[in-house]
């Protein structure tokens, strides 16, 4: 196959095979080759079930050319950029189109703008690390890698905002008190990015635990606007918990497949390219944002058909 290529392509291309892909040819750009997992460096050594597909020693320009070869980052790179794609057009039809024809006010201009606005920072910058971790620098390798971890962090602001705007919608008390307390939770976690160790390999139970405890505290609220309505019985809790639920076990979900490594675990060298923890992560958090953002258009609507009660007091809570 190799001889009967132009000669023009193999001045510009390579042919390799890939790992256990032995009859797979592909042609990756000039200059660029994918590495085994023992041919990486240190740094890039997070999951030893991903075998090969590595990219790695790449200047910057050489990085943003090897997003369109086939590698063990293809499906992460274009699973946001295209989960960016479909937020930005959301919010361009929320904006002219679905949020008008609602009735929405200027409050609710805001918060979609700031739950979209999140989504996009979080896709972004996931893209940006995983575009960029082939760099020949550790220095900035490590430094998208922040703004990855940074960008999850506005992601989980995304969901909060309007979730606990349209949650305690009738009760401003509340909804000022648990938005203040998230915005100083999110600022908590970027200040622990500030050290040192923060992104080294021994922090990572750390780096977990701080994210479960900021994704897990929206249980608090939860319940308690549950409470507020009068319990699992009524009407409004019956017609939104359960997408709170869904919401909670597509993200569980996400986690269980980041954690466990799962199914590469189990198939070692077998879903380099497709099908990994990762990718599945990637994937899913892409449909948790796009349920919630649903969730939120639904629940906006029913608040504008469904005057809150006293509405000039300001003083009830259903």
């Amino acid at each position: 196959m190799l001889l009967k290529m132009p000669q023009k392509l193999l001045k510009t291309a390579h042919y390799i095979e890939l790992g256990s892909y032995q009859h797979w040819p592909v042609l990756i750009p000039h200059r660029i080759r994918l590495y085994t997992y023992e041919q990486i460096p240190l740094f890039l050594k997070e999951n030893p079930y991903i075998t090969d597909g590595y990219r790695a020693h790449l200047p910057s320009k050489l990085c943003l050319k090897s997003i369109f070869m086939l590698s063990n980052e293809t499906v992460n790179i274009w699973s946001h950029l295209l989960g960016f794609l479909l937020f930005f057009s959301l919010g361009v039809n929320d904006l002219s189109s679905v949020l008008p024809a609602s009735g929405a006010n200027r409050e609710d201009y805001v918060i979609y703008a700031i739950g979209l606005f999140c989504f996009q920072v979080c896709m972004l910058c996931s893209v940006g690390y995983h575009m960029f971790s082939c760099h020949r620098s550790e220095k900035t390798c490590r430094r998208w890698l922040a703004l990855d971890y940074a960008g999850i962090s506005v992601g989980i602001l995304g969901c909060y905002v309007p979730g606990i705007f349209y949650a305690f919608y009738c009760n401003a008390f509340w909804r000022q008190a648990y938005l203040l307390t998230v915005l100083s939770l999110i600022l908590a976690v970027f200040s622990a990015q500030v050290h040192p160790r923060y992104l080294s390999n021994d922090w990572k139970l750390v780096r977990m635990t701080i994210f479960c405890c900021v994704a897990g505290v929206g249980v608090i609220p939860a319940c308690h606007w549950v409470w507020l309505n009068g319990g699992f019985t009524s009407d409004v809790v019956q017609l939104f918990l359960p997408r709170v639920i869904v919401m909670y076990l597509i993200a569980g979900s996400a986690f269980l497949f980041y954690v466990t490594k799962i199914p590469e675990r189990y198939f070692p060298g077998h879903v380099n390219f497709l099908g990994a923890s990762h990718q599945l992560w990637h994937i899913l958090v892409v449909g948790m944002f796009y349920w919630w953002h649903q969730t939120a258009v639904y629940i906006m609507r029913f608040r504008h058909s469904q005057p809150c009660p006293g509405q000039s007091s300001g003083s009830s809570s259903s």
